[in-house]
């Protein structure tokens, strides 16, 4: 709705304008009632009527159904603070085992009512939220170290190391989803944009930036299970040279990629392009050094490879952010 009034001054010169009658009647406004005013950092200023002032915890009801973990993280998403699943008789073992592994990934969300056929699951990380600098620089910094250990799990066969990186990327899911939640709890929310210092367009940036480090994530942890398919079976030492330098390089153009976008650093940002001649040097170097390979070798140094060109390419794609 978008409506036009002029500006009117009384005598002892105070500033009005007369709200839209519509809008008062929706909101049950009458003479006497309050409303709160706030002036943003663009100059804008925003009207709440008492009760969106206040904090209202959102909730929803959802049915038992085949797509009820996606239902629920699709609610967390959407900024619900009450979530109460409900069946018509009960809820059988099976799918509350399923409600309680999607709560686990799920950052402050928890059970806090349960009987035989109804949940309630609630996110008890209320406002002020973590910044949405302080979540993404918490999952770039866990994700460098991610590519480190699933690299060296590989090159040394180390099964623990490599069971390691894939524990750690179920804790980054939290934080994405984490961020998610936040991000979208801010473009519903002038008032907290203002607060976190982030305005909705840099929200579009911190969610395309996120999405970049959870992919990372995801080829740290296809190189870990690369790992395990060897079965501590060793690569010969010119591999394993060459894939650590491959390792090197990808570390090196995530760090920059992450600068880049922070610093919003167009020199760092082409940096991280101009090494694509050395990533693809790299990768012709290790395919000819496996050649030799034997066939349980071969295909996951070839996989290995792969996954971490698709760390560089999520690199590449976050220092384009700054362009």
């Amino acid at each position: 709705m978008s409506v036009t009034r002029k500006v009117q001054q009384t005598p002892t010169g105070t500033f009005f304008v007369c709200l839209p009658r519509n809008w008062a009647n929706q909101n049950q406004l009458e003479k006497g009632s309050e409303i709160s005013l706030e002036e943003t950092s663009d100059g804008k200023l925003l009207v709440y009527t008492k009760t969106e002032a206040e904090p209202q915890l959102k909730e929803t009801t959802l049915g038992i159904g085949p797509y009820l973990s996606r239902e629920i993280i699709g609610r967390y998403l959407l900024g619900y603070d009450v979530i109460k699943v409900e069946a018509k008789s009960r809820i059988d073992a099976g799918m509350r085992n399923i409600i309680k592994s999607t709560v686990n990934s799920l950052a402050g969300l928890m059970i806090v009512e349960e009987t035989t056929s109804s949940m309630t699951l609630q996110c008890l990380m209320q406002l002020p939220f973590t910044s949405p600098e302080k979540i993404l620089t918490r999952n770039q910094a866990s994700t460098v170290r991610m590519i480190r250990d699933a690299a060296s799990s590989f090159v040394t066969s180390d099964m623990d190391l490599a069971k390691n990186v894939i524990e750690r990327d179920v804790e980054n899911n939290k934080f994405y989803f984490l961020l998610v939640r936040i991000l979208r709890t801010i473009l519903q929310n002038p008032r907290l944009s203002e607060k976190l210092a982030i305005v909705p367009i840099e929200c579009l940036d911190y969610r395309l930036a996120a999405g970049f480090i959870e992919g990372i994530g995801d080829a740290c942890v296809q190189i870990a299970s690369s790992t395990l398919e060897l079965d501590g079976t060793k690569l010969s030492d010119e591999l394993r040279k060459l894939m650590l330098e491959l390792q090197s390089t990808c570390v090196e153009a995530n760090e920059q990629a992450f600068k880049s976008f922070f610093g919003k650093d167009i020199e760092k940002a082409e940096s991280v392009r101009s090494m694509r001649a050395k990533i693809d040097d790299n990768c012709a170097r290790i395919a000819d050094a496996a050649k030799d390979s034997s066939v349980d070798l071969l295909p996951q140094v070839l996989a290995a490879v792969s996954f971490l060109r698709q760390i560089y390419e999520g690199s590449v794609d976050m220092a384009d952010l700054v362009v």
